[in-house]
């Protein structure tokens, strides 16, 4: 008789689903027989501005030594984190990418004894590493598309050991205030680690991702995740970091796979760091981008969630999955979100100006379809 591996499983494994990225430019060339030079891809939250000159710099001058393994304690990274970020390198835990450190974090601090708490809309690997360590999820109801931190205050119970805070939230691109953060810590209690995951902090504007920062020394319950995925524009190399204070980052690195950020991608990083300019740069593109897709959406009657990340939430109706798919057929790739909950809505990631209005006139002409298919129906 045939074993069913799935019964072999951690219960809490048994129940996933995998997680499902964004579709990748070649397999929707391949699938409608299209160019892949002429698809714009719009549906995973990247830089369209490409890597930095000096990221690319530095990685290429990292490949003589490919055959040796990466520094396992990230010195050098750490090193240019502490003296950008004005913390101690032994605050700093360096991962595989930010949901490395929230698998890391999880790993850490909670069990199958466990309550971890997020909200409803928010990302992904809450859940989903929630679930694979066994841990009970608590989801909170969400308010506006956004965080309902008092809410998530009062779901804290004795049995709650972590909770998850996205801030800009993805995908809804909802933000908290700072008083409004601070406000939440100072409610739970110091048992409890909070972590305030800012993969999009970069695109707050002035200097209001530093103000978390200094939440640190009055609430040494919190860790700070951050990623240099998105506006410092490293995807493919997968580096991200947590901040916290020494002794949690100690705990934290007890459970760090040993060499999980390569020597390519700590170069690149410790590099581009520099570049305040490329920073600067991707903070404009993507403000105005913001401004050119937002206003499309008004022309259209279209209902959007504002966004303080680099995409945008947008309500298409009923029909999003038909949408979907009728820009998919015009090379444009966008984000359906109804494994979030929010079935009426795709979440669009800001391109280049030409970018975003190759995807607007997309939507504008998959928008006529649907209505005329209506009409015949």
């Amino acid at each position: 008789m045939a074993i069913d591996y799935q019964t072999l499983a951690v219960k809490g494994v048994q129940g996933l689903m995998p997680y499902q990225p964004g579709k990748p430019i070649d397999e929707l060339a391949r699938e409608f027989g299209l160019d892949p030079s002429g698809i714009v891809k719009l549906a995973s939250n990247e830089n369209p501005l490409g890597p930095s000159p000096v990221a690319l710099e530095a990685a290429r001058k990292a490949l003589s030594e490919l055959c040796r393994y990466p520094d396992g304690n990230g010195f050098n990274l750490k090193a240019k984190l502490s003296e950008k970020l004005g913390v101690s390198a032994t605050q700093i835990t360096l991962g595989n990418g930010s949901n490395d450190v929230l698998e890391v974090i999880a790993r850490g601090f909670a069990d199958a004894n466990t309550d971890i708490i997020y909200s409803q809309y928010a990302f992904a690997v809450y859940p989903l590493v929630t679930r694979a360590i066994g841990a009970h999820g608590i989801e909170v109801p969400a308010r506006d598309w956004g965080h309902d931190l008092e809410a998530m205050a009062a779901a804290v119970t004795d049995k709650t050991g972590l909770i998850f805070v996205a801030n800009p939230n993805n995908p809804t691109g909802t933000v908290q205030s700072a008083e409004a953060v601070e406000k939440f810590l100072a409610s739970v209690p110091e048992r409890v680690i909070v972590v305030l995951d800012e993969a999009y902090c970069e695109y707050l504007e002035g200097d209001e991702h530093q103000h978390s920062l200094g939440l640190l020394a009055r609430y040494p319950n919190l860790i700070i995740s951050r990623t240099f995925s998105k506006a410092w524009g490293l995807a493919a190399l997968r580096v991200g970091y947590g901040i916290a204070s020494a002794e949690i980052t100690d705990i934290l690195n007890r459970v760090r796979q040993p060499f999980n950020v390569d020597a390519i991608a700590q170069a690149a990083a410790t590099a581009v760091l520099d570049d305040d300019d490329y920073l600067a740069r991707s903070r404009q593109v993507n403000t105005a981008g913001l401004k050119q897709l937002e206003h499309a959406f008004d022309q259209m009657a279209l209902s959007y969630i504002p966004s303080s990340g680099n995409f945008v939430a947008v309500d298409v109706g009923d029909q999003a999955p038909a949408i979907f798919n009728q820009l998919l057929a015009q090379g444009v790739i966008v984000r359906p979100i109804a494994g979030y909950g929010m079935p009426r809505h795709l979440r669009v990631s800001v391109g280049l100006s030409e970018e975003n209005q190759r995807f607007i006139e997309a939507l504008a002409h998959a928008l006529e379809i649907i209505e005329e298919q209506k009409d015949h129906g």
